[in-house]
């Protein structure tokens, strides 16, 4: 097979979460360790930073990747799910370069490798490119990998390694069906990545939550770290779309200032929690010095490829990408659309089916112009569907077929101080066109 054909091998032959769902997700690890015997345990040839949580753990992984690099460690980063390409899932530091993402002759032959057993015990999608990915880490001889959760943390196929340090960045309601109902279940969850005696970074916590974290890190002897307790943003602004940080730390007397090229006030959150693991992981022996660390933070994006959280695509109008697809997401799309200069705002935005989309809807402002539509995967909820719940809570707009014939329309009746927004799902934001 050439490289297209066996994507098409991979997507059509394995169960996807993005396409079908909860019926993807296998609530258990042994097919993930059964892949991992097979190709004798990759993940055990390289160390690893396990990240988790709700939201934030996508920009969490790859700051951390950025300030590995820039610190010249050979760095691997596996992350889901792809924008775009497939191979974003997978990166691996190629000289001063940043990171690259997989090759595709690598993906033709571990398939090719990997067929028998795939015909044997009929993994999801999810657990075969986690395999992949450690595999592929193994053979680039990289010093480290930041590896994000899938789903959860206790039953998620990354769930087999054995880090330096795992992080959780926070809880919030999200895959109920699957993690739970309440908070304090699908913290128990992520909570699952927590390991003995290897110390945990929390970001965020919650007066729900923070008792589960405490339990299950005593119960693992984990040393538990709450990143908020710390050090504090205590003052932010914009500049040349940058985001600067003003950091207090406990015990310290000097703030200091750090540059983003992550511009999402919602970065502040995870900049917190990258800092605590940067300092947990010096601790440990990492050479992680904060000339280094101010440095790949300004450039997260050209080091890692990051696309898709407060992205600016357009100017004139003002037209942002972002992947916000929860209501702790959506909630913090919206105060950063508060605090944005504009005039008019236009949303466009299409969900999965299983999402909590009725209590999204009512989040959402009254006055914007809609424009709902939908990805082209079997999970995306109908735009006329969608109109319909969404007029049910007030919200006026139109119906597209898809995203790009949404983002048209917006940009032909936006005035040039008015703000765009694509929202609502990794898909509908990975299916824009960018010209």
């Amino acid at each position: 097979m050439n490289y297209e054909q066996t994507l098409e091998y991979l997507f059509e032959k394995l169960p996807m979460f993005s396409r079908i769902g909860a019926a993807a997700y296998k609530a258990d690890l042994a097919n993930t360790i059964r892949i991992c015997q097979s190709l004798d345990q990759p993940q055990n040839k390289f160390k690893t930073v396990h990240i988790a949580g709700t939201n934030g753990k996508g920009s969490v992984s790859h700051m951390l990747a950025a300030i590995f690099h820039a610190a010249g460690y050979k760095t691997g980063l596996y992350t889901s799910p792809h924008l775009k390409d497939f191979r974003e899932r997978i990166k691996v530091s190629s000289n001063g370069e940043g990171l690259q993402e997989i090759s595709q002759q690598f993906i033709v032959d571990f398939t090719e490798k990997i067929k028998p057993l795939i015909a044997e015990i009929e993994p999801s999608f999810f657990e075969i490119t986690v395999g992949m990915a450690f595999d592929y880490f193994r053979e680039s001889g990289v010093d480290i990998a930041i590896i994000e959760t899938g789903l959860g943390g206790r039953l998620d196929s990354t769930n087999v390694v054995f880090p330096e340090l795992s992080v959780i960045t926070n809880i919030g309601m999200d895959h109920m069906n699957i993690l739970g109902d309440s908070l304090e279940k699908i913290a128990g969850e992520k909570a699952g990545i927590i390991k003995e005696k290897i110390p945990v970074v929390i970001g965020e916590v919650l007066p729900q939550t923070i008792s589960v974290f405490e339990a299950t890190a005593k119960e693992k002897n984990a040393p538990l770290h709450i990143a908020s307790k710390k050090r504090q943003a205590v003052d932010w602004k914009w500049k040349n779309h940058e985001l600067i940080v003003e950091v207090a730390e406990e015990h310290v007397t000097d703030h200091k200032i750090f540059h983003l090229d992550l511009p999402g006030i919602y970065q502040l959150k995870n900049l917190i929690t990258v800092l605590e693991s940067c300092y947990q992981l010096k601790l440990k022996g990492w050479n992680l010095q904060d000339e280094i660390i101010h440095k790949a933070l300004r450039q997260v994006k050209k080091l890692t490829g990051l696309h898709g959280r407060w992205d600016i695509i357009h100017q004139h109008p003002t037209v942002v990408l972002d992947v916000a697809h929860n209501q702790d997401g959506i909630n913090q799309l919206l105060e950063q659309i508060e605090v944005t200069d504009h005039h008019r705002l236009h949303l466009i935005t299409g969900f999965v089916k299983d999402k909590e989309v009725d209590r999204i809807l009512s989040m959402f402002p009254k006055n914007a112009e809609y424009y709902f539509t939908q990805a082209n995967i079997p999970r995306a909820m109908e735009s006329a569907t969608l109109l319909q719940r969404a007029q049910g809570h007030g919200l006026n707009g139109r119906k597209y077929p898809d995203v790009n014939t949404a983002l048209k329309d917006a940009i032909a009746v936006a005035g040039k101080d008015d703000l765009i927004i694509v929202c609502g799902s990794v898909f509908l934001v990975g299916e824009v066109q960018i010209n």
